[in-house]
């Protein structure tokens, strides 16, 4: 049998409706036993183990990684397999989670007794309240949906959406609860973008040492055009006797000069064409300000100074490979 687009969207649009209409539902029922949920979770002295199987068992894998990346120690149990030696990762300083629509899945209720002999509490996220799994749980969280959405009545749909925003609804408190900050969880996500922009500090970018251009006054700007060509960041430093930074000379220094000088240009010596005082930035500040910095200031360069002498230049284009720009 053929469908129309228009029958197809619709469908689709109605399964959404519903999905959505199963959360509001359960929102606006949400009880205290959730917020003692995350109040356990967020004084557990070992880690949060969240025991799932089917498609619950799925749902549990993103709500155990969720709570991972905010900082709560946890990993996945599947229930099928933790009767087969997984459960010795269980410790009596644990919490388990268990995720399941039913609550009574042989594989799930059979946990049970060694979760009470280990002695580490319980919670359920469970759309059954009289099932075993909620009969023998701490906390038991009302998952109930009403309906799935499912046109065959057979695939879990409204449920396990339902379980993985409780979930998502637990990680919150208990983020609120950790006065978790965005550096915290950018240390939690090394390898991310906000990673790198909450992390990497100019130092960890700028070029120093051999590859930064520097030149003392009294050099000409073809001296100077020498250094700048040799160490491609496109400007060099200027520095005076004592190794002090008295100025910057720039690529768009040298055509303002040209436009003035013509070819006397080249013999003017670089403190008569250097921009002085020149925005500069601490080697600690964060990379994400030194962005900010050159936009603000329509730059394209950089130098990170110590005690008013320069230690490394960062350019645009290393940000942008850096991915912080």
């Amino acid at each position: 049998m053929l469908h129309t687009d228009e029958e197809l969207l619709k469908s689709a649009k109605e399964l959404m409706l519903k999905e959505a209409g199963e959360i509001i539902r359960s929102a606006e029922n949400l009880g205290l036993e959730t917020v003692k949920a995350a109040r356990e979770i967020y004084v557990c002295q070992g880690r949060v183990v969240v025991v799932g199987l089917g498609k619950s068992g799925h749902v549990g894998r993103k709500i155990s990684a969720t709570l991972a990346s905010l900082g709560t120690p946890s990993f996945f149990l599947h229930a099928a397999e933790a009767s087969h030696g997984d459960l010795g990762m269980v410790r009596r300083e644990d919490i388990g989670l268990f995720i399941s629509n039913s609550g009574a899945s042989s594989e799930i209720v059979a946990l049970l007794p060694h979760f009470r002999r280990t002695g580490a509490k319980m919670i359920a996220v469970t759309g059954s309240m009289s099932s075993p799994l909620a009969e023998n749980a701490d906390i038991v969280i009302n998952a109930h949906v009403d309906d799935e959405g499912d046109p065959l009545h057979l695939a879990p749909m409204s449920s396990t959406t339902l379980e993985l925003v409780l979930g998502d609804a637990i990680a919150v408190m208990v983020t609120i609860l950790r006065g978790l900050r965005r550096e915290d969880f950018a240390l939690f996500h090394p390898g991310g973008s906000l990673g790198r922009k909450l992390l990497t500090r100019v130092r960890d970018v700028m070029g120093k040492g051999d590859s930064l251009p520097v030149v003392r006054e009294g050099v000409t700007v073809k001296e100077a055009l020498f250094v700048i060509t040799g160490k491609g960041y496109g400007a060099t430093c200027v520095l005076d006797d004592g190794g002090k930074l008295t100025g910057i000379f720039t690529d768009g220094d040298l055509r303002r000069l040209m436009e003035r000088s013509g070819n006397d240009a080249f013999t003017t010596k670089i403190e008569d064409a250097m921009t002085r005082k020149p925005k500069t930035i601490s080697p600690d500040s964060l990379a994400a300000e030194a962005v900010r910095k050159m936009e603000s200031n329509e730059i394209s360069v950089l130098i990170a100074v110590e005690d008013g002498r320069p230690v490394g230049i960062v350019h645009i284009h290393e940000l942008l490979k850096a991915g912080i720009a």
